[in-house]
């Protein structure tokens, strides 16, 4: 009796100690053991570095041991830490599933679906399935939110977003994907330059100099341009389409567009559009989703909606269908 009792008062304590850590707690220290570093885990759950610590070491002294060792360059679990950081993971899960089975129904993604789309992509994609997708999916909402993909991504791991699509990418742990499409991109122009007006233009005849390339949007597939020679396209902090050809219109040179802006861009003042000859540098794009998400049939079904419908814009090359495999 004694010993129940004793077991009893334990459960309890135990209860009201974890009784002030939340959901949210409990992701910042998944974000401290994901990034390796508090610095890097506060900037990514848009928090202070001392606001992080301090809320780690509430869920530490909830838990009556230490998650993780300090001091060295890279921030590491404790033995007890990878032990706790699984059931950590599960709670999030299990929370992540309740929420969703709250919304949940006959309604496909349980009501809504929340879509990361990069900001170079989405302006250009969207017209083309936001009229089909409540046919395909009646009573379903679509939200979107556009971004740079790595954040985009970031969100989707979070649990913030349902889907994203974005290029491949190696680092999106936790996630899966199946491939959609191949985008290729045109060269644009400053209409005072040497070979404007001419089309097809192939890249071995410009000079790399004279390129303007966005850091992350471009990626490193045309980092060289496939130009010989050492000269190397200026990098610029990601910006929209539209304003990276206003930055050719006014500074000169070239750069290289999705062929999906195609009609937006061509009325854009002192600037001319050019298929580029040859092997065709351009991105692929891949429907993104947690590996535990409960809508995995619904997204293989708006996956194939966006593969059907990119068959049917001019210029898209369709992806798969893909089995979905780890990203």
């Amino acid at each position: 009796m004694g010993a129940n009792a004793f077991d009893g008062t334990q459960r309890s304590m135990i209860s009201m100690a974890l009784s002030s850590v939340s959901l949210r707690d409990l992701a910042l220290v998944q974000a401290v053991a994901r990034e390796g570093s508090f610095a890097s885990a506060a900037r990514a759950m848009f928090i202070s570095t001392s606001g992080l610590s301090h809320q780690v070491s509430k869920v530490e002294q909830a838990l009556g041991v230490p998650l993780f060792e300090r001091g060295g360059r890279r921030v590491v679990p404790t033995v007890g830490g990878q032990r706790l950081l699984v059931y950590i993971e599960a709670v999030l899960g299990a929370a992540e599933h309740m929420e969703h089975a709250a919304r949940a129904g006959d309604v496909a993604f349980g009501g809504e679906l929340r879509l990361g789309v990069p900001s170079t992509l989405g302006p250009y994609l969207l017209p083309h399935f936001i009229e089909p997708f409540p046919q395909r999916f009646p009573g379903a909402r679509l939200t979107i939110s556009e971004g740079k993909p790595r954040g985009l991504l970031r969100r989707l791991h979070e649990g913030e977003l349902d889907a994203v699509l974005a290029p491949p990418s190696t680092t999106a742990t936790g996630l899966e994907s199946s491939a959609l499409f191949f985008e290729p991109y045109e060269l644009m122009l400053n209409v005072a330059h040497p070979m404007a007006g001419q089309d097809p233009i192939a890249l071995t005849d410009l000079d790399a100099a004279d390129a303007t390339l966005m850091a992350e949007s471009h990626g490193n597939g045309v980092s060289d341009l496939g130009m010989p020679g050492a000269a190397r396209p200026e990098r610029i902090q990601d910006l929209s389409i539209e304003s990276l050809a206003t930055l050719v219109a006014l500074r000169g040179g070239y750069t290289l567009v999705p062929v999906l802006a195609h009609d937006r861009l061509a009325s854009i003042r002192n600037v001319v559009l050019a298929t580029v000859a040859g092997a065709r540098p351009g991105r692929h794009i891949a429907l993104y989703w947690r590996s535990a998400t409960p809508w995995r049939d619904d997204l293989g079904a708006f996956g194939d909606l966006l593969r059907g419908l990119a068959g049917t814009v001019a210029g898209l090359a369709v992806s798969g269908p893909v089995v979905p495999g780890q990203a």
